[in-house]
């Protein structure tokens, strides 16, 4: 296992994420405790001393669970993450019986690493308001030793990130954002990574193989990746291209099963980041796949001055892409929900007055009908 500084700790550059955990017949509340105990014994055995859960995980297992299996063993030994539910508004007012219910589950006296949790579009305004007092308590908190470190994650755009460390970033610590090598683009990660870094605070990275999906990928993206590293497993091409950012520090995986860990572990047992002409090729096969999905908006903003309806149609395409890209996810629904009825893809009205200056030529009335129909579906 190899290991990153941390302040005054050393780090197992993997950590074992606790979202995905084996479950009991397909059950997502109910985890299969013993398989479970497996993958954690041989996690610890073989160097992971991170381990990172959340309230809501495994519908509110996870901590239980985490906490149990990492009791087994001297307090040292491990480091464990949780975060404070922000992205449901109805938990804001209660921070501090959150908190408290947190330490119960886990059976802990204090938290090594404490996140506010997926700081979004949603929820920006009220992280930084002051009548709810979150942020207060949890520097409360630190001051009192039952949290050690306290950081941040995030799926918000870069205009959310930076509200939130204009105002707290003096005291956060760390930053988890999703971030790959697809991400890269896909989800701006490059500039937000360089936005973290220019507040001089680390990065922790989830969705490293975006659930899955990058461990899997065509045929003629692994002959590319193959022709470059042929003992390379297409999975490991996700983690080198982390272990190539000198900006990470902590690459969390949710390894559903002991194979997986297994695989990722030996990965992990070595630092190979990726020289310029991987490098290269890699965020080539990335550009391919999503050449293969998404639509070509470049944001030029000729479509928003036509539209009758004045919607804001590179932001809906970005979303759309999302969407497109991963077959549906949390995301997508979550930053729609900050658009007005009257400005979400539903209220295009199929003028195609856009269409008339794209210099893409993107079908924009097409993509829109079919975002809304996607979306009403999943409602």
């Amino acid at each position: 296992m190899i290991y990153r500084d941390f302040q005054d700790l050393k780090l197992s550059a993997l950590g074992l994420g606790t979202m995905r955990l084996p479950l009991v017949d397909g059950k997502y509340n109910q985890i299969d405790e013993a398989a479970a105990a497996e993958m954690f014994d041989y996690a610890m055995k073989q160097g992971i001393n991170y381990y990172d859960t959340a309230f809501a995980y495994h519908e509110g297992q996870s901590e239980i669970v985490t906490g149990k299996l990492l009791r087994r063993y001297p307090r040292e030994n491990y480091y464990i993450a949780t975060k404070f539910p922000g992205y449901d508004l109805s938990n804001l007012t209660k921070v501090e019986e959150i908190f408290e219910k947190q330490l119960e589950k886990t059976g802990l006296d204090y938290f090594d690493f404490y996140l506010f949790h997926n700081v979004n579009e949603t929820n920006i305004d009220a992280y930084l308001d002051p009548k709810y007092g979150i942020y207060e308590y949890l520097l409360e908190q630190k001051k009192n030793g039952r949290i050690h470190h306290l950081g941040f994650s995030t799926h918000g755009d870069l205009d959310v990130m930076k509200r939130f460390l204009d105002a707290y970033g003096e005291n956060m610590e760390f930053c988890q954002i999703q971030l790959n090598y697809v991400d890269w683009t896909l989800q701006k990660a490059k500039e937000k990574v360089e936005l973290i870094a220019s507040y001089g605070i680390p990065v922790w990275v989830m969705e490293p193989l975006r659930g899955g999906k990058l461990a899997n990928i065509a045929e003629a993206d692994k002959a590319e990746l193959m022709a470059l590293r042929p003992d390379e497993t297409v999975p490991a091409w996700g983690f080198r291209f982390l272990q190539s950012l000198p900006q990470v520090t902590m690459v969390l995986s949710g390894m559903s099963n002991f194979t997986q860990l297994k695989e990722n572990i030996e990965t992990f047992s070595a630092d190979k980041p990726l020289n310029e002409t991987e490098m290269s090729g890699l965020l080539h096969v990335a550009d391919n796949m999503m050449k293969r999905i998404v639509l070509p908006c470049t944001a030029c903003r000729y479509c928003t001055e036509k539209c009758p309806q004045g919607l804001n149609i590179p932001a809906l395409l970005e979303i759309y892409n999302e969407y497109c890209f991963t077959g549906g996810g949390f995301l997508p629904a979550m930053q729609l929900s900050v658009f007005p009825e009257d400005k979400q893809p539903k209220a295009c009205i199929g003028c195609r007055s856009c269409e008339a200056v794209c210099p893409q030529q993107i079908k924009i009335s097409e993509a829109m009908k079919d975002f809304a129909e996607k979306m009403n579906k999943k409602e």
